[in-house]
């Protein structure tokens, strides 16, 4: 089973100040885009060989951002760390590894009361 990758979108795509907040939209868009690209390679992420199972999560004024192959998106109808709450929840109940991107203390705190792992969001900007 491949391990599950969430990606937290608005945390890694913040973590670099390169005017995303301009077009958030557009932002979540490129993020997924190398996310395809790195799957669509095998790629997988420090310590984790790929092929990974990937998911991005937006919110905000990045929902509705379109799947692509290789990267699931979801949008998230509130918080996007609850969202990324119940996905990982969803994968430890399953038994299948779980890695989360993001560098949100609290939301590594919640993830990894289900058995989740972390990356940081450089890990993910491919």
């Amino acid at each position: 089973m491949a391990t599950l990758l969430i990606v937290d979108g608005a945390n890694v795509v913040g973590s670099v100040p390169d005017g995303w907040w301009r077009d958030r939209r557009g932002a979540a868009e490129r993020l997924r885009d190398a996310l395809s690209a790195a799957a669509a390679e095998g790629r997988g992420v420090p310590g984790h060989p790929g092929p990974l199972t990937t998911v991005l999560v937006v919110e905000g004024a990045a929902r509705g951002v379109e799947s692509v192959p290789g990267v699931r998106v979801e949008s998230a109808p509130g918080s996007g760390d609850d969202l990324i709450v119940e996905l990982a929840a969803a994968a430890g109940a399953e038994g299948r590894p779980c890695l989360v991107a993001t560098a949100d203390r609290e939301l590594l705190r919640r993830v990894a009361e289900h058995g989740a792992g972390r990356v940081g969001p450089r890990s993910v900007r491919y």
